[in-house]
């Protein structure tokens, strides 16, 4: 009988890399598509703009059809929230089962409305959208293959890694993030469909954009060892002012809750006629901020001009994103943090403790740190400025900038930045009993009060049977006299309806005291 079991194939695997194939090669059509239009557009408005300094009474008819965009635009987040903002926290509502959405109107409405609000200059992400238009698009295939539960959702996943290495042409960094920050999952099929997607996204977009870095920034000299305690002062630097960035983009919505004599969803109407003085005056910082990146490590600006850039895309972004424009603050933080590079050196170098030739070096470390502090993902912060970048050479002076923001932001009670939207968007779950059944995977966490726990002596979510656990390679059947351990995964089933309620009450047992909600 052994012999025979051994002889048996088992294509699970093979099947999570063709269908991963499948929607990489649709997500990334999708979002290379996506990405370029948004690319043609920008390089238009900044033409436009300096045409409209020499003919400002064009201005007018301009701002009309702004205003226009905008009432279009703010009638399709009305008729559809869910293309609201990044699309990375529906994404990941999605694959909690805490929301879900229908395909079609998202991906179509997401696409041309971030086509325009991008194009026309705002400081939105093209990352964000670009991951929610490849889950969606998996979404659609998973539809029409009448793929349900965990098979619809590992394509899901497989779809939003897709179309963030699609943007950043990054598939590693674009698969740990959805593993890392957005689906908390690291089983085989999880990686090994996103990974597969990834890559095939990135074959599409390298097809239409070519093999050079999207932020391909050249360097003189790798910093020397003597220099890492300026990385200290830097990522200590961008963990204080990744706290405040998080902090005005959580409660940005609420200022605009303010404005009482405009219609809620018509608050895009801002940032559209906000854009056009940024447009005329500056319009090298028009966009997601990619371009201002590159240029600007090559030729940096004194710090007083540097200071004015930053706060400029600190308030607009947090304008821009806050009015609820389809569009995220994945590519505006990394131009924050370039910028925020680019002061610290300024700095270090007026008080004669860094070397001119090593500019450059501390923009792109900025990005990794002030990404790291803001998501709380600094395994993903790393891997994609390397990718980024094009060069293995930063990984260490990266890595510790990365985790001096980190915990920056952690001591001072920072959240990851995606989680706390999500948070806002869903209220807490209700239990259900009825419907189809599904499973649950779930990591116990070290350090908390279920390590060490027996099976009977915690309160289980209503609706929830706990039926293996997985400890590496091995499944262990559990009974009342499981003893949890940090790093197990446990596999439960519930009603499909019930995973919001069963994954809250979860985190909440793995988080605190172990012990329910009352």
């Amino acid at each position: 009988m052994k012999r025979k079991q051994r002889t048996q194939h088992d294509f699970t695997r093979l099947s999570a890399i063709f269908f991963g194939s499948i929607v990489g090669l649709l997500a990334g059509a999708v979002v290379s598509t996506f990405r370029l239009a948004i690319e043609h557009l920008l390089k238009l408005m900044q033409s436009l703009y300096g045409w409209f300094g020499q003919n400002p009474l064009w201005l007018i008819p301009w701002a009309l059809l702004l205003v226009a965009i905008a009432v279009l635009i703010g009638h399709w987040t009305k008729q559809t929230p869910m293309i609201k903002g990044s699309g990375i926290p529906q994404v990941e509502g999605q694959l909690a089962g805490e929301l879900d959405y229908a395909w079609w109107p998202v991906l179509w409405k997401k696409f041309v409305s971030g086509i325009l609000g991008i194009g026309a200059g705002l400081f939105l992400g093209r990352e964000g959208p670009s991951i929610q238009l490849g889950g969606t698009v998996a979404q659609g295939v998973a539809e029409g293959f009448r793929f349900k539960g965990s098979q619809r959702r590992l394509l899901i996943a497989g779809g939003a890694a897709a179309g963030l290495s699609a943007a950043f042409n990054a598939p590693i960094a674009s698969t740990l993030f959805i593993l890392e920050e957005v689906y908390h999952n690291f089983s085989t099929l999880v990686w090994l469909t996103s990974l597969t997607s990834a890559v095939v996204a990135n074959f599409v977009s390298n097809e239409v954009f070519g093999l050079t870095p999207v932020l391909h920034i050249t360097y003189q000299s790798a910093l020397p060892l003597r220099y890492y305690g300026l990385l200290l002062l830097l990522g200590i630097g961008l963990g204080l002012l990744g706290y405040v960035y998080q902090w005005a983009t959580l409660n940005g919505a609420s200022w605009y809750a303010k404005i009482t004599w405009l219609p809620k969803h018509l608050d895009g109407i801002i940032p559209f006629l906000l854009v056009i003085p940024i447009g005329l005056l500056w319009p090298v910082a028009l966009g997601g901020g990619n371009g201002m990146i590159v240029l600007f490590a090559k030729h940096t600006p004194l710090l007083l001009p540097l200071i004015g850039y930053f706060i400029l895309r600190f308030c607009f972004s947090t304008i821009s994103y806050s009015s609820g424009l389809p569009g995220g603050i994945f590519l505006p933080i990394l131009a924050l943090g370039a910028l925020l590079g680019a002061i610290g050196a300024r700095l270090f170098v007026a008080v004669g403790w860094l070397p001119q030739i090593y500019v450059a070096n501390l923009i792109i470390y900025a990005m990794a740190g002030y990404f790291a502090g803001i998501s709380k993902a600094p395994f993903t912060a790393i891997l994609l400025i390397t990718e980024m970048v094009g060069t293995l050479h930063h990984l260490m002076p990266l890595a510790v900038v990365a985790i001096v923001a980190y915990i920056t932001v952690d001591v001072l009670g920072g959240a990851p930045i995606y989680e706390a939207m999500l948070e806002q968007m869903v209220k807490p779950a209700q239990a259900k009993d009825v419907g189809p059944t599904d499973r649950i995977e779930f990591a116990v966490n070290e350090g908390t009060d279920l390590v060490g726990k027996q099976v009977r002596d915690i309160v289980w979510p209503t609706g929830s049977l706990l039926v293996s656990v997985r400890r590496g390679e091995r499944a262990v059947i559990p009974h009342g006299d499981t003893i949890l351990r940090a790093g197990d995964m446990l596999v439960i089933f519930t009603y499909q309806n019930n995973r919001a309620y069963v994954r809250q009450q979860l985190t909440h047992l793995n988080d605190s005291s172990g012990q329910l909600p009352d």
